[in-house]
Order: C-alpha cells, then structure tokens, then sequence
C-alpha cells in the first residue's frame, strides 16, 4: 500500500512531526508485521528520525543546518538562490525505513519521525508505503 499525504509548512525552515500520520497509515492497513518507508519527493525537503520529546533539539538541528549552510553565500551559482535548502535535504535525506511490530512503528522511546522543510512555506507531500512482513508460520 503505497499513501500520499499532503501538509502545508508554515515557516522557511521546520521540522514537523509526523510521527502520528505514518502511524495511523500502518492502524488502518491492518499491518501487524512489517515495514514502513516515508518518503519525501522534494529536492528542497527532507525526512528524519530524530527526538520528539524535547523541542529544543529541533530547534539546535536546525540552527545548526543554517550555520553549515547559510542562505546568503557568495559562491553559490543556482539561479534560484535556495542552494542552501538543498544541501540541507541531501544532508538529511530523502527517506527513511521503519519496522512494524504488533501493529506499531518500532521507534525508540524518544524518536519522532519529522519532515523537514528549507524552503518554505509551501504545499507539500510525502508518501508512506506500508509492506507487510512474511509470517513465521
């Protein structure tokens, strides 16, 4: 089963959970045993794994991106002028792979699952594609 979602960002750089939204997927495919990939389309996008718990994490991954990529540099040649949003995706990532077990992402205690936009705000999707497991039968 593979599933589009679409999320509005609202600011030029955040990281959003989306933790819940890959787990409701896996709740209404039935899947007990298996694996779930999130999936994001956009070259100035990216998806992690990262602590949920405590939002100062988000906010010191993202300060940090933007002192290694800073928006304004003198050598960058795009047109668009958003080099920095795609080396902050390719840093990241486009994807990441998730085990099922007994119907539930098999994240750590403190793990979340977030899309990360760099160059928003925009309309934008990620796809979740759920595969069920073999059975130990």
């Amino acid at each position: 089963m593979l599933q589009l979602v679409k999320l509005q960002t609202g600011r030029h750089a955040q990281m959003i959970d989306i933790t819940s939204k890959v787990q409701d997927i896996i709740t209404q495919a039935k899947m007990i045993e298996g694996i779930a990939l999130v999936y994001c389309p956009h070259t100035t996008a990216a998806i992690t794994i990262n602590e949920n718990a405590d939002p100062d994490v988000v906010h010191d991954i993202l300060l940090r991106l933007d002192e290694m990529y800073p928006w304004n540099h003198a050598g960058d040649k795009h047109g668009e002028g958003n080099s920095a949003a795609h080396l902050k995706a390719s840093t990241i990532g486009a994807s990441e792979l998730i085990p099922v077990v007994a119907g539930r992402l098999r994240l750590g205690t403190w793990q979340g699952i977030y899309f990360c936009e760099f160059d928003g705000p925009r309309s934008r999707s990620f796809y979740v594609k759920v595969q069920q497991g073999e059975s130990k039968d």
